[in-house]
């Protein structure tokens, strides 16, 4: 055999493992890009149902503290100036530095 002919086996060989080396990288990313889809799908549908189960929490607190409010409405109103002021005095001692 020639130095001629060894190359152009080498080069051959070297060409048809690039070959079978792209074609294994090509299926990896494909399965990668399937397994992350499903992973996106899970999770999108975990999401909507946790902020649904948060928007019902949050209408049931809603209607709770409205009850309250009708129930006592001067006691409501007062604490609701007692924690405005308390808040006030918050921040505004941060300012006085």
């Amino acid at each position: 055999m020639t130095a001629s002919n060894k190359i152009s086996e080498t080069a051959d060989q070297a060409d048809k493992t690039l070959k079978e080396t792209e074609k294994s990288l090509r299926e990896l990313v494909e399965r990668t890009e399937k397994v992350l889809q499903e992973g996106f799908e899970v999770l999108r549908a975990q999401t909507r149902t946790y902020a649904d189960t948060a928007g019902e929490k949050l209408d049931v607190a809603q209607k709770y503290v409205v009850e309250r409010v009708q129930e006592r409405p001067l006691g409501s109103a007062a604490a609701a100036l007692g924690l405005g002021v308390l808040i006030g005095f918050i921040l505004s001692s941060g300012r006085d530095r």
